[in-house]
């Protein structure tokens, strides 16, 4: 008696985030909809990106499943971008949208992108070196701005009467969007070392816009809890805070207890 053996069929999706200070990596199995592998590398000072392609090449060589995707969709989190409106943006002129508030070199490769169809262009500075090399490895691939993926979600949200301020909180460094009647008000990223610049941006930001503090609601995601000393300081000054709901579409492995999905958010919605 013969019989057919018929293999699952598996689409194994990579997202990989890259930032000075670390890595994070995470697999979907695209057909079920299931989180099935992650893996997260913080660094204990910050890298340049030679550097860190020298340890993406150490975790794809010591990590075999990595390298067994059939699609990668990389993000790059710096803050060396610029929100450009479509109207006035032109790709020849591309470096005179980030010069002012970036140091750029002859030899720096810039890229853009529009965030969804909002009409407010992206403009940034990938690193050359880990596009080849993905490339190299896997063929044509997706690379995205970290704050690309993060606004056009935010943005998709339902709409909410009050002005939002979304704090998005990494290694001393977070991204602050803020967003009324379903529009766009401001995307910046801020660094800071202690508890108080935090909140003072938040608040110094929200005084420039004319937002008041008991109205505005303030939605924190990326590294945070409530039991985080920044958290603490914002509910002390600021009426309405609260963390992000994740709502993701996807299932995670159970022995994946190490992915929080609050603090790798972007990760996981680059695979949507």
């Amino acid at each position: 008696m013969a019989t057919n053996n018929i293999k699952k069929l598996i689409n194994l999706e990579l997202s990989i985030q890259v930032s000075l200070n670390g890595l994070s990596f995470c697999t979907l199995n695209s057909v079920e909809k299931e989180i099935i592998h992650f893996k997260k590398i913080r660094f204990s000072q910050q890298l340049d990106p030679v550097k860190i392609l020298a340890e993406i090449e150490q975790i794809f060589e010591s990590d075999k499943t990595l390298a067994k995707a059939n699609q990668v969709k990389l993000i790059f989190d710096n803050a060396l971008y610029s929100f450009v409106p479509a109207g006035i943006f032109k790709e020849e002129n591309s470096s005179d949208f980030l010069k002012f508030n970036t140091k750029i070199l002859k030899t720096d490769f810039i890229s853009h992108e529009e965030i969804g169809t909002t009409g407010i262009i992206n403009v940034y500075i990938p690193y050359t070196n880990i596009i080849n090399f993905f490339f190299e490895k896997f063929g044509e691939f997706e690379y995205q701005h970290l704050n690309t993926v993060l606004v056009k979600n935010l943005l998709d949200l339902p709409k909410v009467e009050r002005p939002q301020i979304f704090a998005h909180i990494k290694n001393n460094q977070f991204d602050l969007v803020v967003i009324e009647n379903g529009e766009l008000i401001l995307c910046n990223s801020f660094s800071f070392s202690e508890k108080e610049d935090f909140l003072y941006y938040i608040l110094f930001t929200a005084e420039q816009l004319n937002l008041d503090p008991n109205r505005f609601r303030l939605i924190l995601l990326g590294r945070i809890n409530k039991a985080s000393p920044l958290f603490q300081i914002a509910f002390d000054y600021i009426k309405h805070i609260e963390l992000f709901e994740t709502n993701l579409t996807f299932n995670k492995k159970k022995e994946l207890s190490g992915l929080n999905t609050l603090e790798e958010y972007v990760l996981i919605k680059n695979l949507e």
